[in-house]
């Protein structure tokens, strides 16, 4: 029986972390959907298509893996994508908290559809993107925490940021 995942999230940026968790649950599942929030709730960084964009070219190594962008709640899409299977990363036992409260709703809201949890290698379990923002807007470098493309990309997005005048 082949099962396919979706591993959803902001992705503002990919990271190695997520890489890692891709690579990993590509080896478990037939298939992963890479699905990448609009979320603008969370004002990111990257527009939806930049960080689409970013997630292809660092995972275009990884067998089994495609990536798109979508909106709306992440149940609905698992369903609407045909996908029973929705891959959550946690990295701290205070993600595990969040992480058991949108399964429990997400369940409530489908019964099609599972949650399954990964951990990180231990050498990316500190790592985030609000981390990898951070460090970069103050010019600090990311590039053993994420792919040479998105280091390059937050190198130009912050430069834009402070180069545009302030209102």
């Amino acid at each position: 029986m082949s099962t396919k995942a979706l591993y959803p999230g902001t992705f503002d940026p990919i990271t190695n972390g997520h890489y890692d968790l891709v690579r990993r649950a590509a080896a478990i599942f037939s298939s992963v959907t890479v699905a990448i929030a609009a979320n603008p709730g969370k004002a990111p960084l990257f527009t939806l298509e930049q960080r689409v964009a970013m997630a292809r070219q660092v995972l275009a190594d990884i067998p089994g893996v495609e990536v798109t962008g979508y909106t709306g709640l992440t149940v609905d899409f698992a369903v609407q994508m045909g996908t029973k299977v929705v891959i959550r990363g946690l990295r701290a036992v205070a993600d595990f908290e969040f992480e058991f409260q949108l399964a429990t709703m997400s369940r409530h809201l489908s019964d099609q559809v599972d949650y399954v949890f990964l951990t990180p290698t231990e050498q990316y379990n500190f790592i985030s993107s609000t981390l990898i923002r951070e460090i970069a807007s103050f010019g600090g470098n990311v590039s053993e925490f994420v792919h040479p493309v998105v280091a390059a990309a937050l190198k130009t997005r912050w430069a834009e940021r402070k180069a545009a005048p302030q209102s």
